[in-house]
């Protein structure tokens, strides 16, 4: 990154020395430096106010309907999580409780997910949806490389396959590991990756294909069933066997208990892997993610690490190392909480106030729906090719103005002519919310049906997918 882009995605900050005290709080005038340590220590409820005092201008969490990440639990997780602020994660033998409740969570989540044998298969607890997909598509790549050298092949030039809809993780994942991406890109009305675009790419070198269950730039499921089926036939006639793994980092937590005749999971034998964020629709707070391997024979032994664990030792695979154990133990704290019911209830109830209000932001009259919410609860729309005198990032803005942080952005090619705008509905985010969100949109319609011409364009983008990097090879 240059020195220029470095200037360029620098957060605003105040020129200021020094940053502002209170004087209710101190005896004396304090200079407390902004970016240099202070000389003395300040009073403990000193430091908390200065904090706390600035982060009042970040954005309300509760009514940024741009993230996927939960913004809310109960105070009972607050508590459970605070109690394990201090555990490290990676002590498995100092904190063997923390690391059998990521053992359970791990079967929990290979038994939703139709594991062969759950209580066989592996997997772990990350620290978000990137670091798995990072596990995931280092395992396969080291299985291709195995296969290669069993059958006398060079295992160079790997690639791996994927719609140009993915998050950024996995083209990071492409260059930290020399693996090439062969992006499919949007063309038309198709957003996401299908059967024919993912086979179309693959050959010899091919280490694995990624199905997205829940693309974040419209909230659609990419055909997992209808991909493998697809790589099947690739097998059978070219002998090329392609495995796939699923980036479930919504879907995953939404699909089993949604659609449950859906097969997009273990239920499919070419799907190796998924992964999922359970501080997405796994209904936690950040950072905790999962990935699962169809069974333990998918996860090459050489990159699995032996760690003490009670006399004795355990498997694990990462590439973070210390982390709090308090967002594993809230994950395991919401499947006890809610069960499978439970998280029916709340995802079908996300996913029905996603319906409605896709409906009445449709009858408004300007704006075309890409999406309606009957996949993961998000829908993505854009303004009618009539609706010339303001453009989607007036209406982001105007939202803003009233609180609501609703993102517009750009597609990616070859689809960079499309602008939208996005709602995320999360648990919390009430049906009564969104008659005030839409009675809000109704009015800020009305004021920039006054404008002559649109006001803002993509420069004025309110949220970055990170897809379409440029990579430096």
């Amino acid at each position: 990154m240059t020195a220029r882009n470095r200037g360029h995605r620098r957060s605003r900050d105040s020129r200021r020395e020094h940053l502002s005290i209170n004087p209710v709080f101190v005896a004396e005038p304090a200079q407390v430096p902004r970016n240099r340590l202070p000389a003395q220590a300040l009073d403990p409820d000193v430091a908390y106010q200065v904090v706390h005092d600035e982060l009042m201008l970040d954005g309300n969490a509760r009514l940024n309907l741009a993230t996927f990440v939960t913004s809310w639990m109960e105070p009972q997780a607050d508590r459970l999580m605070a109690e394990c602020f201090d555990k490290n994660m990676i002590d498995k033998d100092e904190y063997p409780r923390t690391a059998a409740l990521e053992q359970r969570c791990v079967r929990m989540l290979a038994d939703l997910w139709h594991a062969p044998d759950p209580d066989a298969t592996i997997g772990c607890s990350t620290t978000g949806s990137s670091e798995a997909c990072m596990l995931a598509g280092l395992a396969l790549k080291r299985r291709w490389q195995h296969a290669r050298r069993a059958a006398g092949q060079p295992a160079d030039r790997p690639n791996i396959v994927m719609g140009a809809n993915v998050q950024v993780c996995w083209e990071k994942f492409a260059d930290y590991w020399d693996v090439e991406p062969r992006l499919v890109p949007m063309e038309g009305e198709r957003f996401h990756l299908d059967a024919a675009e993912a086979v179309a790419r693959c050959d010899e070198h091919t280490i694995g294909v990624v199905a997205v269950l829940g693309s974040t730039f419209d909230g659609s499921y990419e055909p997992v069933a209808g991909i493998c089926a697809a790589l099947d036939q690739l097998a059978a006639e070219r002998g090329w066997d392609v495995p796939v793994h699923v980036d479930g980092a919504s879907g995953a937590m939404i699909a089993p208990f949604c659609d449950p005749g859906l097969h997009w999971d273990f239920r499919l034998d070419r799907v190796a892997s998924i992964n999922t964020s359970g501080h997405k629709y796994g209904l936690v707070y950040p950072g905790v993610g999962w990935v699962v391997w169809r069974e333990a024979a998918a996860l090459p032994p050489d990159l699995v690490f032996e760690v003490d664990y009670l006399g004795g030792s355990m498997p694990t695979f990462a590439l973070n190392f210390s982390r709090p154990g308090g967002q594993v133990v809230a994950q395991y704290y919401a499947f006890l909480r809610l069960g499978f019911e439970g998280f029916r209830r709340v995802q079908q109830t996300c996913r029905d106030v996603a319906r409605s209000l896709a409906d009445r932001v449709e009858d408004l009259g300007p704006f075309r729906l890409l999406t309606r919410g009957d996949q993961l609860p998000v829908f993505a729309f854009t303004l009618r090719d009539e609706v010339t005198r303001f453009s989607v990032f007036d209406v982001a803005a105007h939202l803003r103005e009233r609180g609501w942080l609703v993102p517009a952005y750009v597609f990616p090619a070859n689809r960079t002519d499309l602008s939208v705008l996005r709602i995320v509905v999360r648990n919390g985010f009430t049906h009564d919310l969104a008659d005030l969100l839409a009675e809000d949109l109704e009015r800020s319609v009305a004021q920039l049906r006054q404008q002559s011409a649109p006001v803002r364009g993509p420069e004025h983008s309110s949220f970055s997918h990170g897809s379409g990097c440029t990579q430096r090879r």
